[in-house]
């Protein structure tokens, strides 16, 4: 992956992440220029975040990396909360949350599991291993369906958890045009396709899009129309037959149009903004995609300050 330098943080420091009574009152965003609400909003010092799911309801979830805990922001006013709070050891990367049952489904990163959470009261309801092998990571989620599907960045393989809290996992071996190259994250975000009948999976490197079928696990490469790759594709978003594609390292947000039977994608535009700082994953609420700042390229520490942007759709 490409890198950038790191610049200094643009946000008051809000003080520790385990200092429940900062956190509980994180502070106020800056104003938006668009209908009052925040266009940022910060969150807990070191809470590593990189997942941002956003359901029907104006609350923004934001996974840690520290310790696996769920932070939760109203976008109306920007403040936030600790929802669920993790252990040591834990890791929570992509997120989703289901409007039909309230559910939250976490992306457990190393740990290769499948952690579901109550997305109003922040309680623990199940837990999928998804994986006993070391070396894999557990990336992010999308619902379609009857199961969140998780992508693997070490392993060609896609993971089915019912939704809801049973049922048994189905591992889905990626084949076809797809080809795992050792050593760097392959499968990362993930989205429906426009029919619902199958996964559109980005691969980080080299920066490809692959149409899965989801009956047999063929993974078809999808050709770029406009630009060579999606370098460091990190997460996606789809509306209607545009897919969103957040290039993490490049500090972009490529916007694509998909043909109909998503053999092709044409590049029509690129989302940039000067507070992105290796902006990770993207949820929509209405107008707008709110990213959230991972800052790869900055010090990882209890220290570390961070935040998610929001940008016209």
């Amino acid at each position: 992956m490409t890198s950038n330098p790191s610049r200094p943080s643009r946000r008051a420091v809000l003080g520790s992440a385990a200092a429940a009574a900062l956190v509980a009152a994180a502070g106020t965003a800056r104003a938006a220029t668009t209908g009052g609400w925040p266009t940022e909003f910060p969150l807990p010092d070191g809470w590593l975040p990189e997942g941002i799911a956003i359901g029907r309801e104006p609350y923004a979830y934001l996974g840690s990396r520290a310790d696996g805990s769920v932070y939760r922001t109203d976008l109306r006013t920007g403040r936030g909360t600790v929802l669920h709070r993790g252990a040591t050891g834990l890791v929570a990367v992509g997120l989703k949350v289901d409007d039909r049952d309230g559910l939250l489904y976490v992306a457990g990163g190393g740990g290769g599991t499948a952690r579901i959470i109550d997305a109003r009261s922040g309680a623990p309801r199940a837990t999928h291993t998804l994986t006993e092998a070391t070396g894999h990571f557990v990336n992010d989620v999308v619902l379609l369906g009857d199961r969140a599907w998780f992508t693997d960045s070490r392993g060609p393989v896609l993971y089915g958890v019912p939704r809801g809290r049973r049922g048994t996992v189905r591992a889905l071996e990626l084949t076809g045009d797809w080809e795992q190259t050792p050593d760097v994250n392959n499968a990362n975000g993930v989205v429906g396709t426009p029919d619902g009948d199958g996964l559109i999976v980005v691969k980080s490197t080299p920066g490809e899009l692959y149409h899965v079928d989801l009956r047999t696990g063929a993974a078809r490469r999808i050709a770029l129309a406009g630009a060579a790759d999606v370098l460091n594709g990190d997460g996606l978003l789809r509306v209607g037959r545009t897919l969103y594609v957040v290039q993490n390292r490049l500090n972009l947000v490529s916007v694509w149009e998909l043909d109909r039977r998503v053999t092709t994608a044409t590049l029509r535009r690129t989302i940039t903004d000067p507070r992105f700082d290796v902006p990770a994953t993207v949820a929509r609420y209405r107008d707008r995609l709110y990213l959230v700042n991972a800052r790869f390229t900055s010090p990882q520490t209890p220290e570390t300050t961070f935040d998610a942007v929001a940008v016209p759709l």
